[in-house]
């Protein structure tokens, strides 16, 4: 059985450990205008949505992660996130190659090496950022996922509200919207 924080991580990484769900019916729109030098940066993973199974099982157990979006080589983005796992403080890398226009980018999941869209759909890049991410593995295995970063870990309310709209925009239900819990391990707010 994975641990919570194994779980967390799973999620953070935008559904690298995806399950089946029912569809989410709406597409979700870009950020007019991004500007990718602006999003760089500390982020905390505050908020999720999914009809995933998966997740509406595990939902209670999730804790925020930290992430670290970064310019990559080759013109992408490198999402580097922490998380705790058995007790110490774990980092993963994933790579975020543009996928089309500004705000949109795509990377495969390590774990079903299936790839993932994710789009940011809306942020004021110092306080918050709405991204959306889909995957399709197969015939009835669409993934879809909103997410909320936040530059604290302490998003106002107007930001969580302004996500769960959001989220029930693309089609999610209350049941399938969680704000995750603070912890103090792994959570420096630092770059």
């Amino acid at each position: 059985m994975a641990t919570p924080n194994r779980l967390c991580m799973g999620l953070l990484l935008l559904g690298v450990l995806g399950a089946l769900q029912t569809p989410a019916p709406a597409q979700a729109a870009l950020q007019p205008n991004f500007q990718e030098d602006k999003f760089l940066g500390l982020w905390f993973t505050s908020g999720l949505a999914s009809n995933s199974s998966w997740f509406l099982e595990k939902k209670k157990v999730l804790s925020m992660c930290k992430s670290v979006v970064g310019p990559a080589a080759d013109g992408g983005l490198n999402l580097t996130s922490t998380f705790l796992r058995k007790d110490q403080c774990e980092t993963r890398t994933l790579l975020l190659r543009p996928a089309g226009p500004p705000g949109c980018y795509s990377y495969t999941s390590p774990h079903w090496s299936s790839t993932h869209e994710v789009s940011v759909v809306e942020t004021d890049y110092e306080t918050y950022a709405l991204l959306s991410t889909e995957s399709v593995r197969g015939p009835g295995q669409d993934f879809h996922m909103a997410t909320l970063y936040s530059r604290t870990q302490t998003p106002r309310a107007e930001v969580k509200e302004k996500f769960t709209t959001f989220a029930k925009s693309l089609g999610f239900t209350e049941e399938g919207i969680v704000f995750l819990p603070k912890t103090d391990k792994c959570m420096e707010e630092r770059t």
